[in-house]
């Protein structure tokens, strides 16, 4: 992330809602130093998390079943509404954009969360084959290459960041995602595999940094940050004292800490949001030079009012600045 503040502030992804237009003028003025394109699930299932990240894969289609997302072998309606929806918010984008340059996020699932979430054309999750990971790990960072060469010609004064949600990532590693009879789970994914998948990803975009987000408890930190990502975004809550044995040496390292500190139930004043970085930063003893923080909401807002999304927006603004004051420099 080429940011010259070592505090910042931004949201996660989604929002409350089905005025894109809106959502996307909100995070231009409410995030000037890193806005984003909102997600709104209101829209319906194409405009959801998976639905936007099943849209992006590459020589891979979905349909929509009432089980959810399923592979198929042809390009069928509801892949085709999921693309095209995702294609009106990039030409919204591209009016709104204009006269912004810097840096600028995009939001989509993982390729873990993918992978929990879509099942093979014969029935069972992806999660459930080896090569069906493999292959969908491969659709999307292709996918998500092509969108960044397509976004880097339509808009090239943005410089990219990609976001990969991974909120189903900690179930996957410690295997607690269930199969479709509800009555057994998901064998837990080794770290290797874990690691290679995200890598992957991670390199294909390059130079495109990535932000690997999870709102669950249990992420495996250092797993994550030995894949070479930009960023990791995590909810402050679900963070367990061990967790920060974990931080301390990938801020060390150089990433950024996507930080979310305010509730997305309720409206807590800037104070108190800059109260729950400042203590956990302050213990960590790190160098404040190199200690890079993004304060966030701690997940999507699409659960919440638009006034009570827009005070969270705000509140999140301005404990960045107050963060900033208050960190030894």
């Amino acid at each position: 992330m080429t940011l010259e503040q070592t505090v910042v502030h931004t949201g996660v992804g989604s929002w409350p809602g089905t005025d894109i237009v809106e959502a996307i003028k909100i995070t231009f003025d409410e995030c000037p130093e890193l806005p984003y394109l909102p997600e709104l699930p209101a829209r319906g299932a194409a405009a959801g998390l998976i639905g936007r990240g099943a849209g992006q894969l590459a020589d891979l289609t979905v349909d929509l079943q009432p089980s959810g997302w399923r592979l198929t072998d042809g390009l069928g309606l509801d892949h085709r509404r999921a693309v095209a929806l995702f294609r009106d918010d990039l030409d919204l984008l591209e009016e709104q954009a204009q006269g912004y340059a810097g840096c600028f996020k995009i939001g989509f699932a993982g390729p873990w969360t993918l992978a929990a979430s879509i099942e093979r054309q014969r029935g069972g999750l992806v999660l459930a084959d080896r090569g069906a990971r493999r292959d969908l790990g491969q659709s999307l960072a292709e996918g998500l290459a092509e969108l960044i060469s397509e976004l880097n010609r339509r808009l090239p004064d943005l410089r990219l960041i990609i976001q990969l949600d991974e909120p189903l990532l900690p179930a996957v590693h410690q295997g607690r995602v269930p199969t479709a009879s509800g009555y057994a789970t998901h064998r837990p994914i080794d770290d290797p595999e874990l690691s290679e998948t995200l890598t992957h990803v991670v390199r294909r975009l390059d130079p495109t940094p990535v932000v690997v987000h999870c709102c669950a408890a249990g992420a495996p930190i250092p797993l994550l940050a030995g894949t070479g990502l930009h960023s990791l975004g995590l909810d402050l809550d679900q963070l367990r004292p061990a967790d920060w044995d974990g931080i301390g040496p990938a801020l060390e390292q150089g990433l950024w800490f996507g930080i979310g500190a305010a509730p997305t139930d309720r409206v807590i004043g800037p104070d108190a949001v800059a109260e729950r970085v400042l203590g956990p930063v302050r213990d960590l003893a790190l160098d404040p030079a190199t200690t890079r923080l993004a304060i966030t909401p701690a997940c999507g807002l699409a659960g919440a009012t638009p006034a009570d999304a827009l005070a969270i927006l705000r509140s999140v603004r301005t404990a960045a600045g107050i963060v900033a004051d208050e960190l030894p420099r």
